[in-house]
């Protein structure tokens, strides 16, 4: 098992509260109707589930109770999810149950899970199942899909920004590496203001200093109320370049802190398994679609924007 298997279940779901689907389930008290967004509806039910998928992602304990802001976060962010569906079911965009079992496949196998089971198991601990990360796998197929059509044809990605690229966080990294890790995740709650990002940074060296005294991760998990993810053997090559060049650093069972824009987290690492050097030319086509990547789903938010002025949006929060 690895990272991709827990950190990319938390960042399959580095990329997936913005795509989450949220979870069927019984609303708490009763199911109502929160928004219509032209001819569909969003339900409460449907809210308290993407925010316990949310913190369960985010290594908080899933209750999936927020506060009226947040509520409203949540729903703006289920509102575009709905947008974009609806866009690429117009314009044909659709996968099929081959294409995502293939992705499953090479998901499993760039991360050394053996078999689907072993995969559920991994995602039982991020309070999710199999089914549910199938659908994430789809939703995202089709999202890429859009991003691709919708935005990706605007887009240039020059040599010279994958050159730089390479040298900065890819030359030194080998393309079968591979490293075991433990995280703790801190998150700062939605909209946080610098006094809760500040308090959030606290507890996250407080959990540290109980760590480096001899507290383990599932220790320090229980009684900071947070859900810790052994994660396994991450392939680097799957990770962000700044932090599988960071992880690559760092010694077998040293604690470091990670500083993210969702908030904190603590990364043990269990071991390294070393992997032969990329040349440029291996290398690059991969860069090139990480870049292209990045710059698309920046360029989405603005163009998301330009449906919600042709749709018909009612919100009843």
């Amino acid at each position: 098992m690895t990272k991709n298997a827990g950190c990319w279940i938390c960042a399959l779901v580095f990329v997936l509260v913005q795509l989450g689907l949220a979870r069927p389930g019984a609303a708490e008290v009763y199911d109502r109707i929160v928004a219509e967004v032209n001819n569909d509806i969003i339900t409460m039910s449907e809210l308290d589930n993407l925010a316990k998928s949310a913190q369960a992602q985010s290594g908080m304990k899933p209750t999936g109770k927020l506060d009226k802001k947040e509520q409203r976060e949540m729903l703006e962010a289920l509102i575009d999810r709905k947008l974009a569906k609806e866009e690429a079911k117009r314009r044909g965009i659709k996968v099929t149950p081959k294409e995502i079992n293939e992705t499953l496949s090479q998901f499993e196998q760039r991360n050394n899970i053996p078999n689907d089971e072993a995969l559920a198991k991994i995602l039982a601990s991020q309070g999710t199942s199999l089914k549910e990360f199938k659908q994430q796998i789809a939703d995202k197929l089709v999202q890429d899909r859009l991003l691709s059509v919708a935005v990706g044809t605007k887009i240039m990605i020059s040599d010279a920004e994958v050159r730089r690229t390479y040298d900065e966080h890819f030359k030194k990294s080998g393309a079968g590496a591979q490293v075991h890790v433990l995280s703790l995740r801190i998150p700062f709650p939605p909209g946080a203001t610098q006094a809760q990002k500040e308090e959030a940074q606290q507890k996250a060296e407080t959990i540290l200093n109980n760590i480096k005294q001899g507290m383990t991760f599932a220790e320090a998990a229980g009684k900071f109320s947070l859900t810790p993810s052994d994660v396994g053997f991450v392939t680097q090559a799957d990770l962000d370049p700044r932090l599988a060049e960071f992880l690559s650093k760092l010694k077998p069972k040293e604690v470091a802190p990670v500083a993210t824009p969702e908030g904190f987290q603590l990364i043990q690492v269990l071991g390294h398994r070393s992997g032969e050097a990329r040349s440029f030319e291996q290398a690059a086509p991969e860069i090139r679609r990480i870049l292209m990547q990045q710059h698309m789903e920046k360029e989405f938010g603005g163009w998301v924007k330009t449906l919600r002025e042709k749709a018909h949006i009612k919100v009843m929060l």
